[in-house]
């Protein structure tokens, strides 16, 4: 059954006048884990890899219906790339499966969250 669902959308000037006010934003977003594949990337990428990371972490909050705050946090919540490139949420507060979509465009990024019960 579905919990919850929710989507987020990024404008990718807006993230990159945000960075290039706080450099170090990306350490209040992201995990150390995805941290590591952060910082692999180029430029171009990392600022879309951000967003998009953004993005989806504002999803889940909306799709749990708590906003980001005391049960959401940016920490509490990674999304990593399966071998495939694919993202999977691999830590959460919700006890049961998370669904999540990342796509890009030059302009934006959009995310999408479902939540489901067993």
């Amino acid at each position: 059954m579905i919990a919850g669902i929710g989507i987020d959308i990024v404008d990718l000037d807006h993230m990159a006048s945000v960075c290039q006010k706080q450099p170090r934003i990306f350490e209040r977003i992201l995990t150390e884990k995805e941290i590591e594949v952060y910082e692999a990337r180029s430029e171009k990428r990392k600022l879309e890899f951000l967003a998009g990371r953004f993005a989806a972490k504002e999803a889940f909050s909306k799709a749990m219906g708590t906003g980001i705050g005391k049960t959401v946090t940016f920490q509490n919540i990674t999304i990593l790339p399966d071998d495939k490139g694919q993202p999977v949420v691999c830590a959460s507060p919700f006890d049961g499966n998370v669904f999540v979509s990342i796509s890009h465009s030059r302009e934006m990024v959009v995310a999408q969250i479902i939540l489901e019960k067993e």
